[in-house]
């Protein structure tokens, strides 16, 4: 195969109609399914442990990691030990002491974005189902 007769085989391709009609078609269905996690129309009533249960573990894992972090700078400074153990554990500590706060307060901020999606939520099945019913009459 040359290079010549590559291009001549694609834009017979490109002509086509079929080719035409199926791209569009699989990006518009893919979009739509990526889009969203859920459907709007499916109306099954969750517990508040499967809707929060991923901030709750965030919020969990950060806490455990902010206490290793106040007990290793806690150690840090009350245990006699060698300057060489001394310095890596003040550098070991905050570190530890960051990170648990940042992913606490992840924990804590996706909280209050899932109460407004959820609410957001309602009302959109709310005006669906309003919308279904005034249509079908």
């Amino acid at each position: 195969m040359t290079m010549e007769t590559l291009p001549k085989a694609l834009e017979v391709d490109e002509k086509s109609p079929e080719s035409k009609d199926l791209l569009p078609s699989q990006t518009a269905s893919s979009l739509c399914i990526s889009s969203r996690s859920e459907s709007v129309w499916t109306t099954t009533p969750r517990s508040n442990w499967e809707i929060y249960h991923k901030p709750i573990i965030i919020m969990s894992v950060g806490s455990a990691t902010l206490l290793f972090g106040v007990a290793i700078t806690c150690l840090a400074y009350l245990l006699k030990v060698d300057d060489k153990t001394k310095v890596v554990l003040k550098m070991i500590g905050p570190a530890f002491l960051s990170l648990g706060l940042m992913t606490l307060v992840c924990g804590l901020v996706w909280v209050p974005i899932i109460k407004k999606k959820q609410k957001q939520r309602q009302k959109s099945s709310f005006f669906q189902s309003l919308k279904f019913f005034l249509l079908n009459r």
